[in-house]
């Protein structure tokens, strides 16, 4: 099992020991799911960045990258040259999607997903209600965050805190797709 650093941009700001910041740095694991152990499918349907609707269910069929992410995030802000990266190693073999949870307009996260060539559509969820769909997974902490979703959309996956690499991720969503 590969270990990472786990932060969480949550809205901890004030709260002793985290020193001002938005974020509380922690630790944390990757955590593969097995087939037999993978929930329900998660149906999630919403607005994009640019207010169009926005599914998973579509999706379906190939494993699905989940980033969670807003724009002032410092660790969301590290691992997007990443997500980038596995993206396009993947191609149109994996979908990627993001969840934007705490930017309260869309100039913020657009300059963001513009600035680090992030093409791939985000939901826009600045009250975070998107994560409620995905119980036991993710929680209003969960930022960044990044879930793989199976064929089936069945979380598969999941990484509470920043990538620890573009390999890692890469080696993740290889397993999901071996594991059917």
């Amino acid at each position: 099992m590969l270990l990472l650093s786990a932060s969480g941009c949550s809205s901890l700001h004030g709260l002793k020991g985290t020193e001002g910041k938005d974020y509380v740095t922690g630790s944390g694991v990757p955590q593969e799911i097995a087939p037999a152990d993978r929930g329900a499918p998660v149906d999630f349907s919403g607005k994009d960045l640019d207010g169009k609707p926005l599914s998973l269910l579509p999706l379906r069929g190939k494993p699905t990258v989940i980033s969670v992410w807003w724009s002032d995030c410092p660790p969301c802000r590290q691992e997007a040259p990443m997500l980038v990266g596995a993206h396009r190693q993947f191609g149109a073999r994996v979908n990627f999607v993001g969840i934007n949870v705490r930017d309260s307009g869309t100039a913020a996260p657009k300059t963001f997903q513009h600035q680090f060539g992030i093409d791939w559509p985000s939901f826009y969820q600045p009250g975070g209600q998107a994560l409620l769909a995905f119980p036991g997974n993710l929680s209003a902490g969960s930022i960044p965050a990044t879930l793989v979703l199976d064929a089936q959309g069945r979380v598969a996956a999941r990484i509470i805190g920043p990538l620890p690499s573009q390999l890692t991720l890469v080696q993740i969503v290889r397993d999901v797709i071996k594991s059917g």
